[in-house]
Protein backbone atom coordinates (compact mmCIF):
# COMPACT_ATOMS: atom_id res chain seq x y z
CA UNK A 1 0.00 0.00 0.00
CA UNK A 2 1.37 3.20 -0.94
CA UNK A 3 1.80 6.86 0.86
CA UNK A 4 -0.92 7.60 -1.32
CA UNK A 5 -3.70 5.06 -0.12
CA UNK A 6 -3.17 5.20 3.61
CA UNK A 7 -6.93 6.59 4.23
CA UNK A 8 -8.29 4.12 2.31
CA UNK A 9 -6.40 0.93 4.01
CA UNK A 10 -7.70 2.93 7.47
CA UNK A 11 -10.96 3.30 6.08
CA UNK A 12 -10.63 -0.52 4.94
CA UNK A 13 -9.45 -1.59 8.50
CA UNK A 14 -12.26 0.35 10.64
CA UNK A 15 -14.79 -1.34 7.61
CA UNK A 16 -13.87 -4.88 8.30
CA UNK A 17 -12.83 -5.39 11.94
CA UNK A 18 -14.68 -8.24 13.37
CA UNK A 19 -15.13 -9.50 16.70
CA UNK A 20 -12.41 -11.95 16.40
CA UNK A 21 -9.80 -10.19 15.37
CA UNK A 22 -9.97 -8.17 18.47
CA UNK A 23 -8.19 -9.51 22.13
CA UNK A 24 -10.17 -10.36 24.53
CA UNK A 25 -8.66 -7.34 26.91
CA UNK A 26 -8.88 -5.00 24.41
CA UNK A 27 -12.70 -5.80 24.61
CA UNK A 28 -12.54 -5.93 28.75
CA UNK A 29 -10.85 -2.09 27.99
CA UNK A 30 -13.48 -1.07 25.92
CA UNK A 31 -16.02 -1.95 28.12
CA UNK A 32 -13.93 -0.05 30.71
CA UNK A 33 -14.06 3.18 28.74
CA UNK A 34 -17.84 2.96 28.14
CA UNK A 35 -18.64 2.83 31.86
CA UNK A 36 -16.35 5.84 32.28
CA UNK A 37 -17.68 7.77 29.69
CA UNK A 38 -21.32 7.60 30.89
CA UNK A 39 -19.80 8.88 34.10
CA UNK A 40 -19.00 12.20 32.77
CA UNK A 41 -21.64 12.42 30.28
CA UNK A 42 -23.96 12.31 33.27
CA UNK A 43 -21.51 14.99 34.95
CA UNK A 44 -22.63 17.38 32.60
CA UNK A 45 -25.89 18.19 33.51
CA UNK A 46 -26.24 21.82 34.93
CA UNK A 47 -23.01 23.00 33.12
CA UNK A 48 -24.51 26.28 30.95
CA UNK A 49 -22.68 25.59 27.77
CA UNK A 50 -24.20 21.84 28.18
CA UNK A 51 -27.59 22.84 28.38
CA UNK A 52 -27.62 25.10 26.26
CA UNK A 53 -26.51 22.71 22.94
CA UNK A 54 -28.87 20.15 24.47
CA UNK A 55 -31.41 22.81 24.24
CA UNK A 56 -30.57 23.40 21.06
CA UNK A 57 -30.38 19.83 20.14
CA UNK A 58 -34.27 19.58 21.41
CA UNK A 59 -35.14 22.13 19.95
CA UNK A 60 -33.81 21.15 16.25
CA UNK A 61 -35.37 17.99 17.17
CA UNK A 62 -39.32 19.15 17.27
CA UNK A 63 -41.70 18.43 19.93
CA UNK A 64 -43.29 15.25 18.87
CA UNK A 65 -44.15 13.00 21.93
CA UNK A 66 -45.76 10.22 20.40
CA UNK A 67 -42.46 9.75 18.21
CA UNK A 68 -39.59 11.62 19.91
CA UNK A 69 -36.63 9.86 18.05
CA UNK A 70 -34.85 6.70 18.88
CA UNK A 71 -31.78 7.74 20.48
CA UNK A 72 -31.29 8.91 24.13
CA UNK A 73 -29.99 12.26 25.33
CA UNK A 74 -28.95 11.51 28.82
CA UNK A 75 -28.68 14.51 30.53
CA UNK A 76 -32.54 15.43 29.49
CA UNK A 77 -34.26 11.65 30.08
CA UNK A 78 -35.05 12.82 25.97
CA UNK A 79 -35.10 11.70 23.46
CA UNK A 80 -33.96 12.62 19.99
CA UNK A 81 -32.76 11.88 16.47
CA UNK A 82 -29.33 9.95 16.33
CA UNK A 83 -27.48 13.26 14.90
CA UNK A 84 -29.23 15.45 17.59
CA UNK A 85 -28.40 12.50 20.40
CA UNK A 86 -24.94 12.24 19.88
CA UNK A 87 -24.60 16.28 19.74
CA UNK A 88 -25.88 16.61 23.23
CA UNK A 89 -24.12 13.71 24.92
CA UNK A 90 -20.76 14.29 23.27
CA UNK A 91 -20.80 17.87 24.42
CA UNK A 92 -22.09 16.73 27.82
CA UNK A 93 -19.43 14.51 28.62
CA UNK A 94 -16.47 17.03 27.66
CA UNK A 95 -17.12 19.41 30.14
CA UNK A 96 -16.29 17.74 33.80
CA UNK A 97 -13.01 17.37 32.02
CA UNK A 98 -12.92 13.23 33.63
CA UNK A 99 -13.04 11.92 30.27
CA UNK A 100 -10.24 9.23 28.90
CA UNK A 101 -7.20 10.51 26.86
CA UNK A 102 -4.67 8.82 24.70
CA UNK A 103 -1.32 9.83 25.17
CA UNK A 104 0.59 9.49 22.44
CA UNK A 105 -2.16 11.43 20.15
CA UNK A 106 -3.35 13.99 22.59
CA UNK A 107 -6.85 12.70 22.00
CA UNK A 108 -9.99 12.47 24.07
CA UNK A 109 -11.58 9.58 22.03
CA UNK A 110 -14.46 8.44 24.33
CA UNK A 111 -16.20 11.86 23.57
CA UNK A 112 -16.61 11.38 20.50
CA UNK A 113 -16.65 7.65 20.06
CA UNK A 114 -19.32 6.34 22.56
CA UNK A 115 -21.99 9.59 22.04
CA UNK A 116 -22.27 8.45 17.94
CA UNK A 117 -21.82 4.87 19.07
CA UNK A 118 -24.78 5.19 21.74
CA UNK A 119 -26.96 6.79 19.10
CA UNK A 120 -26.88 5.33 16.36
CA UNK A 121 -26.96 1.80 18.04
CA UNK A 122 -30.10 2.81 19.69
CA UNK A 123 -31.45 4.24 16.52
CA UNK A 124 -31.03 1.11 14.22
CA UNK A 125 -31.33 -2.06 17.11
CA UNK A 126 -27.61 -3.14 17.25
CA UNK A 127 -26.20 -5.18 19.78
CA UNK A 128 -23.92 -5.05 22.50
CA UNK A 129 -21.12 -6.63 20.64
CA UNK A 130 -21.80 -4.59 17.68
CA UNK A 131 -21.46 -1.51 19.42
CA UNK A 132 -18.52 -2.32 21.03
CA UNK A 133 -17.05 -3.81 17.74
CA UNK A 134 -17.27 0.11 16.42
CA UNK A 135 -15.91 1.75 19.63
CA UNK A 136 -13.33 -0.12 19.05
CA UNK A 137 -12.59 0.53 15.12
CA UNK A 138 -13.35 4.37 16.05
CA UNK A 139 -10.67 4.40 18.60
CA UNK A 140 -8.35 3.02 16.92
CA UNK A 141 -8.86 5.22 13.46
CA UNK A 142 -9.14 8.83 15.62
CA UNK A 143 -5.91 7.78 17.69
CA UNK A 144 -4.07 7.19 14.62
CA UNK A 145 -5.00 10.56 13.12
CA UNK A 146 -4.32 12.26 16.38
CA UNK A 147 -0.57 10.54 16.14
CA UNK A 148 -0.86 11.22 12.42
CA UNK A 149 -1.46 15.40 12.62
CA UNK A 150 1.93 15.36 15.01
CA UNK A 151 2.40 18.32 17.97
CA UNK A 152 2.08 20.89 15.58
CA UNK A 153 -1.49 20.34 15.08
CA UNK A 154 -2.35 20.56 18.78
CA UNK A 155 -0.18 23.76 19.39
CA UNK A 156 -3.30 25.57 17.43
CA UNK A 157 -6.00 23.15 16.95
CA UNK A 158 -7.93 20.64 19.30
CA UNK A 159 -7.56 17.20 18.28
CA UNK A 160 -10.25 15.81 19.87
CA UNK A 161 -12.18 18.24 17.46
CA UNK A 162 -10.36 17.50 14.52
CA UNK A 163 -9.67 13.57 14.74
CA UNK A 164 -12.67 13.39 16.52
CA UNK A 165 -14.73 13.80 13.14
CA UNK A 166 -12.84 10.52 11.31
CA UNK A 167 -13.50 8.93 14.44
CA UNK A 168 -17.10 9.06 14.91
CA UNK A 169 -17.15 8.62 11.16
CA UNK A 170 -15.81 5.29 11.61
CA UNK A 171 -18.03 4.18 14.69
CA UNK A 172 -21.12 4.94 12.75
CA UNK A 173 -19.79 3.70 9.70
CA UNK A 174 -18.99 0.17 11.35
CA UNK A 175 -22.30 0.12 12.71
CA UNK A 176 -24.01 0.97 9.67
CA UNK A 177 -21.81 -1.81 7.93
CA UNK A 178 -20.43 0.61 5.47
CA UNK A 179 -18.17 -1.37 2.94
CA UNK A 180 -14.66 -0.11 2.70
CA UNK A 181 -15.73 2.39 -0.43
CA UNK A 182 -18.28 4.11 1.58
CA UNK A 183 -15.98 4.41 5.08
CA UNK A 184 -13.57 6.06 2.82
CA UNK A 185 -16.14 8.55 1.55
CA UNK A 186 -17.54 8.74 5.17
CA UNK A 187 -13.93 9.47 6.06
CA UNK A 188 -13.65 12.21 3.29
CA UNK A 189 -16.72 13.45 4.43
CA UNK A 190 -15.83 13.79 7.60
CA UNK A 191 -12.45 15.21 7.25
CA UNK A 192 -13.12 17.82 5.61
CA UNK A 193 -15.66 19.11 8.27
CA UNK A 194 -12.50 19.15 11.08
CA UNK A 195 -12.33 21.86 13.17
CA UNK A 196 -11.41 23.48 16.58
CA UNK A 197 -9.23 26.14 17.69
CA UNK A 198 -7.08 26.52 20.87
CA UNK A 199 -7.88 30.21 21.14
CA UNK A 200 -11.06 29.92 23.45
CA UNK A 201 -8.86 29.40 26.00
CA UNK A 202 -7.95 33.07 26.54
CA UNK A 203 -11.18 33.97 26.69
CA UNK A 204 -13.05 30.73 28.95
CA UNK A 205 -15.05 30.55 25.98
CA UNK A 206 -17.20 27.72 25.98
CA UNK A 207 -15.66 26.55 22.33
CA UNK A 208 -14.24 23.05 23.89
CA UNK A 209 -18.17 21.64 24.30
CA UNK A 210 -18.83 22.82 20.69
CA UNK A 211 -15.77 20.87 19.28
CA UNK A 212 -17.25 17.51 20.83
CA UNK A 213 -20.73 17.97 19.76
CA UNK A 214 -19.64 18.64 16.18
CA UNK A 215 -17.34 16.05 15.60
CA UNK A 216 -19.52 13.13 17.27
CA UNK A 217 -22.68 14.70 15.02
CA UNK A 218 -20.95 15.54 11.69
CA UNK A 219 -18.86 12.17 12.03
CA UNK A 220 -22.56 10.43 12.07
CA UNK A 221 -24.01 12.59 9.52
CA UNK A 222 -20.86 11.65 7.05
CA UNK A 223 -21.37 7.87 7.71
CA UNK A 224 -25.16 8.29 6.89
CA UNK A 225 -25.02 9.96 3.90
CA UNK A 226 -21.90 7.90 2.79
CA UNK A 227 -24.35 4.89 3.58
CA UNK A 228 -26.83 6.96 0.82
CA UNK A 229 -24.05 7.37 -2.02
CA UNK A 230 -22.54 10.39 -1.19
CA UNK A 231 -18.92 10.62 -1.84
CA UNK A 232 -15.67 12.48 0.09
CA UNK A 233 -12.19 13.01 -0.98
CA UNK A 234 -10.30 9.75 -1.16
CA UNK A 235 -7.37 11.05 0.52
CA UNK A 236 -8.77 13.02 2.49
CA UNK A 237 -6.05 12.70 5.77
CA UNK A 238 -2.58 12.91 3.38
CA UNK A 239 -3.80 14.42 0.31
CA UNK A 240 -1.87 17.39 -1.12
CA UNK A 241 -4.89 19.39 -0.08
CA UNK A 242 -6.19 17.78 2.76
CA UNK A 243 -6.18 17.36 6.42
CA UNK A 244 -2.18 17.65 6.92
CA UNK A 245 -1.12 19.69 4.40
CA UNK A 246 -3.89 22.81 6.11
CA UNK A 247 -3.25 21.64 9.97
CA UNK A 248 0.21 20.16 10.23
CA UNK A 249 3.99 20.73 10.08
CA UNK A 250 5.00 17.40 11.15
CA UNK A 251 2.84 15.25 10.24
CA UNK A 252 3.90 11.41 9.68
CA UNK A 253 2.21 9.53 7.38
CA UNK A 254 3.06 6.20 8.82
CA UNK A 255 1.25 6.71 11.94
CA UNK A 256 -2.27 6.48 10.13
CA UNK A 257 -1.36 2.47 9.68
CA UNK A 258 0.80 1.56 11.92
CA UNK A 259 0.47 -1.74 13.00
CA UNK A 260 -2.83 -2.07 12.63
CA UNK A 261 -4.65 -5.06 13.85
CA UNK A 262 -1.69 -6.09 16.22
CA UNK A 263 -1.20 -2.68 18.21
CA UNK A 264 -4.08 -1.96 19.59
CA UNK A 265 -4.27 2.05 20.97
CA UNK A 266 -7.48 1.39 22.65
CA UNK A 267 -5.26 -0.26 25.40
CA UNK A 268 -3.03 2.74 25.51
CA UNK A 269 -5.86 5.04 26.67
CA UNK A 270 -5.65 6.70 30.38
CA UNK A 271 -8.31 7.21 32.49
CA UNK A 272 -7.97 11.10 34.42
CA UNK A 273 -8.14 10.59 38.14
CA UNK A 274 -8.46 14.71 38.56
CA UNK A 275 -11.18 16.30 37.12
CA UNK A 276 -8.81 18.78 35.04
CA UNK A 277 -6.58 19.28 31.82
CA UNK A 278 -4.68 16.04 31.37
CA UNK A 279 -1.30 18.37 31.15
CA UNK A 280 -1.72 19.13 34.48
CA UNK A 281 -2.12 15.88 36.13
CA UNK A 282 1.46 14.63 36.29
CA UNK A 283 2.74 17.80 37.81
CA UNK A 284 -0.16 17.37 40.57
CA UNK A 285 0.59 13.67 41.24
CA UNK A 286 4.45 14.55 41.72
CA UNK A 287 3.47 17.21 43.59
CA UNK A 288 0.78 14.84 46.27
CA UNK A 289 3.82 12.70 45.97
CA UNK A 290 6.29 15.23 47.74
CA UNK A 291 3.84 16.22 50.21
CA UNK A 292 2.59 12.57 51.93
CA UNK A 293 6.47 11.90 51.58
CA UNK A 294 7.10 15.11 53.58
CA UNK A 295 3.99 15.62 55.69
CA UNK A 296 3.89 19.33 54.32
CA UNK A 297 1.52 21.74 54.58
CA UNK A 298 0.43 24.58 52.30
CA UNK A 299 1.54 26.91 54.36
CA UNK A 300 5.05 25.19 54.39
CA UNK A 301 5.52 26.16 50.34
CA UNK A 302 6.97 29.26 49.12
CA UNK A 303 6.83 28.23 45.46
CA UNK A 304 6.51 25.56 42.97
CA UNK A 305 8.16 25.05 39.65
CA UNK A 306 6.48 22.42 37.52
CA UNK A 307 9.16 20.47 34.81
CA UNK A 308 6.65 20.07 31.98
CA UNK A 309 6.96 19.43 27.98
CA UNK A 310 5.79 22.26 25.40
CA UNK A 311 2.32 21.32 25.02
CA UNK A 312 1.65 22.06 28.60
CA UNK A 313 2.96 25.63 27.77
CA UNK A 314 1.21 25.62 24.59
CA UNK A 315 -2.32 24.98 26.24
CA UNK A 316 -2.18 25.71 30.07
CA UNK A 317 0.23 28.62 29.20
CA UNK A 318 -2.72 31.15 28.22
CA UNK A 319 -4.36 30.31 31.70
CA UNK A 320 -3.06 32.90 34.51
CA UNK A 321 -6.32 34.18 36.65
CA UNK A 322 -9.45 31.93 35.62
CA UNK A 323 -12.62 33.30 35.48
CA UNK A 324 -14.53 30.38 35.45
CA UNK A 325 -14.64 26.74 37.03
CA UNK A 326 -13.59 25.18 33.32
CA UNK A 327 -11.10 27.62 32.52
CA UNK A 328 -9.63 26.99 35.68
CA UNK A 329 -9.19 23.35 35.24
CA UNK A 330 -6.36 24.40 32.66
CA UNK A 331 -4.40 26.94 35.65
CA UNK A 332 -1.85 24.75 36.22
CA UNK A 333 -1.34 27.21 39.58
CA UNK A 334 -5.01 26.39 40.60
CA UNK A 335 -5.18 22.51 40.26
CA UNK A 336 -1.82 22.38 42.32
CA UNK A 337 -3.30 24.70 44.51
CA UNK A 338 -6.23 22.40 45.08
CA UNK A 339 -4.04 19.52 45.46
CA UNK A 340 -1.91 20.97 48.26
CA UNK A 341 -4.59 22.17 50.41
CA UNK A 342 -6.90 19.02 49.30
CA UNK A 343 -4.91 16.20 48.33
CA UNK A 344 -7.20 15.85 45.04
CA UNK A 345 -8.51 18.18 42.56
CA UNK A 346 -12.08 16.94 41.62
CA UNK A 347 -15.48 18.60 40.41
CA UNK A 348 -16.31 19.15 44.20
CA UNK A 349 -12.88 21.43 44.85
CA UNK A 350 -13.27 22.87 41.88
CA UNK A 351 -16.97 24.10 42.21
CA UNK A 352 -15.98 25.09 45.76
CA UNK A 353 -12.39 26.66 45.53
CA UNK A 354 -11.06 27.54 42.80
CA UNK A 355 -11.55 30.96 43.45
CA UNK A 356 -10.75 31.40 47.06
CA UNK A 357 -7.89 33.59 48.03
CA UNK A 358 -5.47 30.84 49.52
CA UNK A 359 -6.19 29.04 46.53
CA UNK A 360 -5.23 32.07 44.31
CA UNK A 361 -2.40 32.88 46.57
CA UNK A 362 -1.02 29.47 45.91
CA UNK A 363 -1.88 29.54 42.39
CA UNK A 364 0.47 32.73 41.74
CA UNK A 365 3.51 30.99 43.26
CA UNK A 366 3.51 28.09 40.66
CA UNK A 367 5.32 28.16 37.29
CA UNK A 368 5.92 25.55 34.27
CA UNK A 369 9.49 24.65 33.48
CA UNK A 370 10.25 23.74 30.11
CA UNK A 371 11.89 20.07 30.51
CA UNK A 372 14.30 18.96 28.02
CA UNK A 373 13.85 15.20 29.68
CA UNK A 374 10.06 15.75 29.88
CA UNK A 375 9.73 17.37 26.33
CA UNK A 376 11.54 14.42 24.55
CA UNK A 377 9.71 12.04 26.05
CA UNK A 378 6.30 14.03 25.24
CA UNK A 379 3.56 12.88 24.14
CA UNK A 380 4.35 8.55 24.55
CA UNK A 381 5.47 9.37 28.26
CA UNK A 382 3.71 12.54 30.31
CA UNK A 383 6.62 12.53 33.05
CA UNK A 384 5.64 14.62 36.30
CA UNK A 385 8.23 16.10 37.57
CA UNK A 386 8.20 19.22 40.11
CA UNK A 387 10.69 21.32 42.87
CA UNK A 388 8.97 21.85 45.70
CA UNK A 389 10.55 25.52 47.42
CA UNK A 390 9.98 25.71 51.00
CA UNK A 391 9.96 28.46 53.54
CA UNK A 392 12.80 27.18 55.39
CA UNK A 393 14.79 26.99 52.02
CA UNK A 394 14.64 23.49 51.68
CA UNK A 395 14.10 22.04 47.56
CA UNK A 396 12.50 19.12 47.54
CA UNK A 397 12.08 17.45 44.10
CA UNK A 398 8.99 14.98 43.05
CA UNK A 399 8.97 12.62 39.91
CA UNK A 400 5.74 10.76 38.86
CA UNK A 401 7.11 8.34 35.59
CA UNK A 402 3.13 7.35 35.19
CA UNK A 403 0.07 9.41 36.29
CA UNK A 404 -2.64 7.52 38.04
CA UNK A 405 -4.94 6.70 35.67
CA UNK A 406 -2.12 5.44 32.42
CA UNK A 407 -2.02 1.84 31.70
CA UNK A 408 0.77 1.01 33.99
CA UNK A 409 -1.40 2.68 36.97
CA UNK A 410 -4.52 2.09 36.06
CA UNK A 411 -8.10 2.42 37.60
CA UNK A 412 -9.85 -1.23 38.44
CA UNK A 413 -13.21 -1.16 37.76
CA UNK A 414 -14.34 -0.62 41.44
CA UNK A 415 -12.88 2.86 41.01
CA UNK A 416 -13.83 2.88 37.47
CA UNK A 417 -17.63 2.52 39.01
CA UNK A 418 -16.83 4.73 42.12
CA UNK A 419 -15.85 7.68 39.64
CA UNK A 420 -19.05 7.13 37.83
CA UNK A 421 -20.87 7.37 40.97
CA UNK A 422 -19.40 10.26 42.57
CA UNK A 423 -19.72 12.41 38.90
CA UNK A 424 -23.16 11.49 39.04
CA UNK A 425 -23.60 12.29 42.72
CA UNK A 426 -22.29 15.92 41.62
CA UNK A 427 -24.23 16.94 39.00
CA UNK A 428 -27.74 14.79 40.43
CA UNK A 429 -27.76 13.91 37.22
CA UNK A 430 -29.00 10.39 37.81
CA UNK A 431 -29.91 8.87 41.40
CA UNK A 432 -27.83 6.01 42.98
CA UNK A 433 -29.79 3.48 42.16
CA UNK A 434 -30.16 4.66 38.27
CA UNK A 435 -26.67 4.73 37.99
CA UNK A 436 -26.14 1.60 39.42
CA UNK A 437 -28.52 -0.01 37.19
CA UNK A 438 -27.15 1.17 34.65
CA UNK A 439 -23.58 0.47 35.19
CA UNK A 440 -24.51 -3.22 35.81
CA UNK A 441 -25.82 -3.12 31.97
CA UNK A 442 -22.64 -1.60 30.93
CA UNK A 443 -20.24 -3.71 32.25
CA UNK A 444 -22.51 -6.64 30.61
CA UNK A 445 -23.25 -5.01 27.11
CA UNK A 446 -21.82 -7.89 25.63
CA UNK A 447 -23.78 -9.98 26.04
CA UNK A 448 -26.93 -7.94 24.92
CA UNK A 449 -29.12 -8.62 21.96
CA UNK A 450 -30.03 -5.08 21.82
CA UNK A 451 -29.13 -1.35 22.95
CA UNK A 452 -31.82 0.04 25.20
CA UNK A 453 -32.01 2.90 26.63
CA UNK A 454 -29.78 3.56 29.88
CA UNK A 455 -31.88 5.38 32.06
CA UNK A 456 -35.49 5.68 32.61
CA UNK A 457 -37.51 8.65 31.25
CA UNK A 458 -38.65 11.34 33.59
Amino acid sequence: MSTNDLSRELATFAANLQIDAIPNDVILRAEDLFVDWFGSAIAGKGSRPVETITQFAQNMGGFNATHPGPAEILISRSSSSPFLAAMANAAASHVAEQDDVHNGSVFHPATVVFPPALACAQAIGASGEELLVAAIAGYEVGIRVGEFLGRSHYKVFHTTGTAGTIAAAATVGRLLKLNPEQMLHAFGSAGTQSAGLWEFLRDAADSKQLHTAHAASTGLMSAYIAQSGFTGAHHILEGKQGLAAGMSSDADPSKLVDRLGTRWTLAETSFKYHASCRHTHPAADALLQVMLAHHLKPSDIAKVETLVHQGAIDVLGPVTDPATVHQSKFSMGTVLALIAHYQFAGLQEFDDHFHDDAICLFRDHVSMTLDPEVDGAYPQRWIGKVKVHLNNGQILTGRVDEPKGDPGNTLSRAEITDKAMRLAAFSGGASPAEMAQAIDRLWNIRNQAKIGLLLPVQ
